[in-house]
């Protein structure tokens, strides 16, 4: 009996110059696209709401507080009303509604057993890459600069290094991306190791940020 896991990914044969090779993902994989884009779906969509009430609140002549401002550190509000929170022009969770909703269409369309093109799964790896380097980015602002942490931007983080570092994998195993064959057996195997470091050495830093705060 086979075990299914994201690493499993069906192929069609390989195709000749003038019918390129299809590739589809594994239930698995289309599993994991799907939770991690509707968690950052969820993120932005909350965080465009508070983001309206805010801008509510201010031609009201009146005050509003997200919910999940708990704390000085831990406050929506302050990342919210920041320059960085509007990085092109626009609310960043804009871009995110867009995004996010693009990756859980991935998801659906592999659990329909659909199949792409190398310049597909491509694309999509460099819009994984453009949103794990905007979130760090984000990240670096609102530990350094904002001094204040956003606990929906956070589910976002975590959703999107998950995503960049699963869909890069399967990038790698199948040859779309050049790797030596020791790169592409660790990825075969482990990895799940690179977002949870990726992950546990942000957590770090949250932590060593305001470790007075949390141990006051």
């Amino acid at each position: 009996m086979s075990k299914t896991t994201v690493k499993d990914v069906p192929t069609e044969p390989e195709g000749t110059a003038a019918e390129p090779r299809l590739v589809g993902g594994s239930r698995a994989f289309a599993i994991m696209l799907l939770l991690t884009g509707a968690a950052g779906l969820l993120a932005a969509w909350v965080i465009t709401i508070d983001k309206f009430k805010l801008l509510e609140a201010k031609i009201a002549g009146t005050s509003y507080t997200p919910g999940c401002s708990l704390n000085p550190v831990v406050s929506c509000g302050s990342v919210m009303e920041s320059k960085q929170a509007a990085a092109f022009g626009f609310p960043n969770p804009v871009l995110g509604l867009v995004t996010y909703g693009i990756v859980i269409g991935v998801g659906m369309s592999l659990l329909a057993r659909a199949r792409f093109p190398r310049w597909y799964w491509l694309t999509f790896n460099a819009g994984t890459l453009f949103g794990v380097s905007f979130c760090a980015w984000l990240m670096f602002q609102s530990l350094y600069r904002i001094n204040a942490l956003c606990l929906w931007c956070s589910l976002a983080w975590v959703a999107t290094i998950i995503m960049f570092w699963y869909v890069t994998s399967f990038n790698v195993r199948n040859g779309f991306l050049p790797a030596p064959r020791w790169l592409k057996s660790f990825f075969g195997e482990f990895t799940w190791v690179l977002p949870v470091l990726h992950i546990g050495i942000i957590g770090m830093l949250i932590l060593t940020r305001w470790w007075d705060f949390w141990t006051s």
